[in-house]
């Protein structure tokens, strides 16, 4: 690993801990080096607050201010270019006078999407990019698939039995994974910015769609109800956050409920999404049931698989999805095995 790979990997390790507190901003971590020492780093803790490269150059000790303009600024990301909830930090990197900033990913966004780069360039700042840009576009896999497809990042979740069932054939709420599997799931709806299940899961399971079980953000909740014939006791009707809900006859707002009106002779999968991205909603987790989870697979509208098996048998039931992609993890939770597969 070179120097430049190593301070950036310092700057993804920063980033990450921003996950779920900075959408629908991307994850930036900011290393400041000086003659191989790091003099300041940062990261985008919350959105709206101030962005990686502005608390890097904050973090600078007083008697070490004098170095700024003789180091280099390591991003994970194209400093932004646009007033948005801060100013833009690659003004203030010229007006530091920082002779050289090394980058991982190019910004996506179209209020960015290089002006970042021209205005280092424009102010006499030496600008080396791609460095471990792969890892960087991994990081913000959400960020980028929202910009570049206009649609949220897709994350399909499920159980399954050890004889690849979901579910039983009868209505009836069947718990398949351990304590420990079930707290990880919570922590990844507090990671995403909405969770969508089908009609027949809030019919039958009646779940929460929280993240009771860790500290974190509770996310949009969704649900489809083409004939809005769900009870409205139904614990996804909670007002203790957003619920939209997809149907053929209303829109309207009131509150937390959001009714929103599709044509379901079209692909309602397509207009959901693109509902979503005009609500900036960067990543969605579904969590079923099986004909929801079917509907993805069929479309081939997913970026990310994570599946659980279990110990369990059921002999009979809802048969799991086919499903094949590029296996990015494969580890035990517990005794459940937990699978995670990209979309390729």
């Amino acid at each position: 690993m070179t120097q430049d790979e190593l301070y950036m990997q310092r700057c993804l390790d920063l980033a990450l801990l921003g996950l779920g507190k900075v959408a629908p901003n991307p994850m930036v971590g900011c290393v400041i080096v000086y003659n191989g020492n790091i003099v300041g780093e940062g990261f985008h803790q919350k959105y709206g607050e101030a962005h990686a490269e502005v608390n890097a150059v904050n973090s600078v000790a007083d008697k070490f201010t004098h170095l700024i303009p003789e180091s280099t600024l390591y991003v994970n990301l194209e400093p932004c270019s646009h007033f948005g909830k801060t100013p833009p930090c690659a003004d203030m990197i010229v007006r530091q006078k920082i002779k050289r900033v090394v980058i991982g990913s190019f910004d996506p966004n179209p209020l960015v999407a290089g002006m970042g780069i021209e205005i280092l360039k424009a102010g006499g700042v030496e600008v080396t990019t791609s460095i471990l840009e792969k890892e960087s576009d991994f990081l913000n896999r959400r960020f980028m698939i929202f910009h570049k497809l206009h649609r949220p990042y897709v994350i399909l979740k499920w159980a399954q039995t050890s004889d690849d069932f979901l579910a039983p054939n009868e209505p009836r709420q069947v718990w398949l994974t351990n304590d420990e599997s079930k707290k990880l799931v919570h922590q990844w709806r507090s990671e995403e910015q909405a969770i969508l299940v089908g009609k027949r899961t809030v019919e039958i399971d009646d779940p929460e769609l929280n993240v009771r079980h860790v500290k974190g953000n509770n996310p949009v909740r969704i649900t489809i109800d083409r004939t809005l014939s769900l009870s409205p006791t139904k614990k996804i009707f909670r007002p203790d956050t957003r619920l939209f809900v997809y149907n053929e006859s209303e829109s309207s707002n009131n509150g937390s409920l959001n009714l929103v009106k599709l044509d379901f002779e079209k692909s309602v999968i397509e207009q959901m999404l693109q509902h979503l991205f005009h609500q900036q909603i960067q990543s969605v987790i579904i969590e079923g049931g099986p004909a929801t989870l079917k509907q993805f697979i069929d479309h081939n509208t997913w970026d990310e698989a994570r599946i659980f098996t279990t110990e369990h048998i059921l002999k009979s039931g809802k048969k799991t999805p086919p499903l094949s992609g590029k296996v990015a993890s494969d580890e035990m939770i517990g005794k459940d095995r937990l699978v995670t597969l990209l979309n390729s």
